[in-house]
């Protein structure tokens, strides 16, 4: 059985889910051929820092229909943060070092298991994640249903916006994860401020 959250829990994960994909989104912004360059990646890395808290906010939702789940899809969530701060600080170190895309893709073959462990294997668990968590939403009506479709999209036009490297459709995506997550925190909020002191 889960403790019910505190006040200060609530107010923890209504901030950080509207920091966390402003932060995001605006780590975008600073792109440079497609690459996290020093302040893209900083941006970045903050923002899955404050990600934690506030996936611990939307898988709140799902808490006491699929307690499970909660647990372990929240745990396999936050090691796709993880895997995103090892993608932002490659390319924070490579712009410092002024190191060619195909020369550190070159070097990172040298080492398969630590690279598809840290970076490619489980770079895909955030989006994979927000998707599994909104479709789970959508069907036990955890939530309204715009919240979960729109966690849906934004989730599948991640991975597409990343790969290609395109970044009109990152910021697409970025408004799409957006829209629902300062919802959410909004709501976190206002439960919040109506718990007593």
């Amino acid at each position: 059985m889960y403790l019910q959250e505190t006040k200060s829990d609530m107010v923890m994960q209504g901030f950080s889910l509207i920091i966390a994909p402003c932060l995001f989104a605006a780590s975008t912004f600073f792109w440079h051929n497609g690459e996290y360059n020093v302040p893209a990646a900083t941006l970045l890395i903050v923002s899955l820092f404050f990600w934690i808290p506030a996936l611990s906010g939307l898988f709140a939702y799902v808490k006491t229909r699929m307690p499970l789940y909660a647990t372990l899809g929240l745990w396999v969530a936050v090691f796709g943060c993880i895997s995103g701060v090892c993608f932002a600080f490659l390319g924070y170190l490579t712009t410092i070092f002024n190191i060619e895309h195909a020369a550190y893709l070159s070097a990172l073959e040298k080492y398969p298991f630590s690279s598809q462990l840290l970076l490619f294997s489980t770079g895909p668990l955030f989006p994979l994640s927000i998707l599994l968590l909104g479709i789970i939403m959508l069907f036990t009506k955890a939530i309204k249903p715009w919240v979960a479709i729109l966690l849906c999209v934004a989730a599948v036009a991640f991975p597409v916006s990343r790969i290609s490297r395109n970044i009109s459709i990152a910021h697409i995506a970025d408004l799409l994860l957006m829209i629902p997550a300062i919802y959410v925190g909004l709501l976190r909020l206002q439960t919040a401020n109506k718990m007593p002191d």
